[in-house]
């Protein structure tokens, strides 16, 4: 099968398509042609070499979702399985390529009127909007603002702090084109990446905030908590911020902020289950929506990191074998 490696960390030119076995799936695993596979930030994070830490070795196959049909089961799994169509969450690796497995109880069976591009858009980013915002308690009338909005993430969070009923959603982007589809989306506020307004004065007053971004601006951002602010890091597509950014939470002390970082690997498989389920039936009948900003066969995986690396993404890039 063809499927994309990295071949040496850092470039997106990095990414190589090359001819790999097809892998058999498991005892406990279900084997899957995919149809769309989705791309991911921290699929840039990992071709970076930014989280070597964690045991990442060239040659590595990229890859953390697919859609598509199951076509063979591993010792264990219903043999019902079989020829159904399904999101799977493959781990941290192996999701770019023609074939993939995944645990069946990572596994979910896709509603009849969604498509595999928007099961890939939705599927991973969705669970992790909506348990980010109830890690951050947030509460109806309050205000939010979500940092990096315009990746699969944001787009989601807009979404349903807008349905929540918040009391303002703001959000930062690059453009005002992708500003007006963030108001679309819900957005109520829209500010540069800096966090300045359309006056050029930074925005402040928000009681939760949720980060997709992180990098060295996320102190920044610290300081515009209201009293009793929660903030919440779900991602750090802009890298790590400072080594010393607890300063800023302990010089605001008396305000009695909450910082958090947050992963759904912390939630109980059930809960997330329970979540992307509703949220595949919502897409399905147009509750939630989803943005795919382009479809790219597999061998131009190297092209959709790069709009990744540049900024022009606005929600999500899909892959196709």
């Amino acid at each position: 099968m063809r499927a994309v490696v990295i071949r040496t960390f850092g470039d997106p030119a990095g990414l190589e398509v090359v001819e790999a076995p097809a892998p058999v799936p498991g005892p406990g695993q279900v084997g899957i042609a995919t149809e769309a596979i989705g791309v991911g930030g921290v699929d840039a994070v990992i071709r970076r070499g930014q989280l070597a830490a964690y045991g990442f070795r060239a040659g590595h196959l990229l890859g953390s979702e697919v859609a598509g049909t199951v076509t063979a089961v591993g010792e264990g799994v219903d043999a019902s399985w079989r020829g159904r169509r399904v999101w799977a969450f493959t781990g941290l690796s192996g999701g770019y390529a023609e074939r993939a497995v995944a645990a069946v109880e990572d596994v979910l069976a896709l509603p009849d009127g969604l498509t595999c591009a928007a099961a890939v858009t939705l599927g991973g980013s969705g669970p992790v909007a909506h348990f980010a915002l109830e890690r951050a308690r947030f509460a109806p009338g309050e205000t939010v603002l979500v940092r990096g909005a315009a990746g699969s993430i944001g787009v989601t969070a807009v979404q349903l702090a807008a349905e929540a009923g918040a009391g303002e959603v703001a959000v930062t982007t690059a453009s005002a084109e992708r500003g007006a589809r963030l108001r679309d989306l819900g957005a109520t506020l829209v500010l540069d990446r800096s966090g300045g307004g359309d006056d050029g004065k930074a925005a402040s007053g928000f009681d939760v905030v949720i980060d997709v971004v992180g990098g060295p601006q996320l102190p920044d951002f610290l300081d515009r908590l209201n009293p009793n602010g929660r903030y919440v890091v779900v991602g750090v597509v802009g890298g790590q911020p400072p080594a010393d950014f607890g300063a800023r939470l302990l010089a605001a002390f008396r305000k009695s902020l909450s910082f958090a970082t947050f992963s759904t690997d912390s939630v109980p498989g059930p809960e997330r289950r329970a979540v992307r389920s509703a949220q595949f039936a919502a897409a399905e009948r147009g509750a939630l929506r989803t943005v795919v900003h382009e479809v790219l066969p597999l061998d131009q995986a190297a092209s959709a990191h790069r709009r990744m690396d540049a900024g022009e993404v606005f929600g999500r890039i899909v892959l196709t074998p």
